[in-house]
């Protein structure tokens, strides 16, 4: 099982429309997982500073025996580095790799300006191929898109079809920036992936619910990023691109859309994150 299927980013890169996420995963499983992943012909692995498992994400790449141009991979700077000149030098040293597809700044916190001037430095050096902002809106946002010299290629935040960050896409449609998407599943929630829309286009489609959020994910113009340790979850995720849901079925599924979100970026949340110091280059 394999897609080639990708979306092209505002600078021309192209992204896979489907990835692994390893969020909550220990290096054992993020390894195991990324290694499942890339033999079940995903292209995408998205990791972060803060996983904790950058290590690990890069020896699955090396073991996968793919060649580094085959694969796509999205890390994230924590707000404690965004002023260390270094950060994405060791992120790299960290994934074994001479460049990063994509990478964003993890959180709206600390001196993300400094953050965000790093990756554009970076990105013009060639270490970076586009520019990734993660969990920013509202004034924030707006202060960033003010301040950016390079508009960023893709937002990673929550989405599903609970809640598909339209205000958040509005503010961005300008730019042509791209939503990545976690929680992609509601966070798991069960009155989400039971809901009766989702149960009737499984029948009819011969799918599973978790396979048609997935495919209306795709097709809303989100890339999605599903994360499992589980082998045969990871390879049913990935097979979802023989069949395709109609416009009344989108129109459909839309309805769903109550703004309601399992993550709550509280202002003392937020600022908390610029506190919490870890020692990235401990990763096993």
């Amino acid at each position: 099982m394999m897609t080639e299927e990708t979306f092209k980013l505002n600078n021309d890169v192209e992204i896979p429309v489907m990835g692994l996420g390893t969020f909550q995963m220990t290096p054992d499983q993020a390894q195991n997982a990324t290694l499942d992943a890339l033999k079940d012909g995903y292209r995408l692995i998205d990791t972060a500073n803060g996983y904790m498992n950058e290590k690990a994400v890069g020896r699955a790449i090396k073991e996968s025996g793919l060649t580094r141009e085959k694969i796509f991979i999205s890390s994230k700077l924590w707000p404690t580095v965004y002023e260390d000149e270094n950060a994405i030098d060791d992120t790299l040293k960290r994934l074994d790799i001479d460049y990063i597809d994509l990478l964003f700044l993890h959180q709206p916190a600390g001196n993300w300006k400094e953050g965000y001037r790093q990756i554009e430095k970076a990105y013009k050096e060639g270490k970076v191929r586009a520019i990734g902002i993660s969990n920013f809106e509202g004034a924030t946002l707006d202060e960033l898109l003010d301040f950016a010299e390079i508009k960023p290629q893709v937002i990673q935040t929550e989405a599903h079809p609970y809640y598909t960050a339209q205000k958040i896409m509005a503010t961005l449609k300008p730019y042509g920036t791209r939503l990545m998407a976690w929680y992609p599943l509601g966070h798991g929630d069960s009155s989400l992936l039971k809901q009766p829309i989702f149960t009737q286009l499984a029948e009819k489609y011969n799918k599973s619910n978790v396979q048609i959020i997935l495919r209306w994910h795709i097709q809303a113009g989100h890339i999605v990023i599903p994360g499992s340790t589980n082998p045969s979850h990871i390879k049913s995720n990935l097979d979802i691109f023989d069949f395709k849901l109609t416009d009344e079925e989108m129109t459909e599924i839309a309805k769903l859309d109550t703004e309601t979100r399992y993550y709550n970026p509280t202002p003392s949340l937020v600022a908390g994150y610029a506190n919490m110091r870890m020692d990235f280059n401990s990763q096993k």
